[in-house]
């Protein structure tokens, strides 16, 4: 059984965990905020364009209530989100991308026969092609 509980923990401890419950805990909070933004600013200044708010926009079928407007809220929110994490993401790719070293070219492996003009190996002293012989 402690062999379970440290092998848990190593689980849990290891950086990839970790760094996803960061993630999950901060989105959670980032959350809030965009919630917030919809409810309190934007859904108030399209209410005021359309003459209603938004998250009160019902339809009544017998004794049930559709609530579309909060529907269209949560749409808002969802795009909201998507367009910050890609705004979020994109960054943090031309940052990386702008640290990144170039990389040397690749050494060739191949060249030319100077006789045939078949491409052979780099170390080849035979073209296997023509059977010249190759200088080095």
């Amino acid at each position: 059984m402690k062999s379970f509980f440290d092998e848990f923990k190593k689980f849990i401890l290891r950086g990839n965990v970790m760094d996803m419950a960061v993630g999950v805990i901060i989105g959670a909070a980032f959350q809030a905020i965009v919630t917030s933004l919809v409810n309190d600013i934007i859904s108030p200044i399209i209410g005021l364009i359309a003459n209603t708010d938004m998250s009160y926009l019902v339809w009544t079928v017998g004794d049930v209530e559709i609530r579309y407007g909060a529907f269209i809220t949560a749409i808002i929110n969802f795009i909201i989100m998507a367009f910050v994490i890609f705004t979020i993401v994109r960054t943090i790719n031309k940052v990386a991308d702008s640290h990144k070293k170039p990389e040397a070219p690749a050494a060739p492996t191949t060249k030319v026969c100077p006789y045939c003009k078949s491409e052979i190996a780099i170390d080849a002293t035979k073209c296997p092609h023509c059977t010249s012989e190759l200088e080095k």
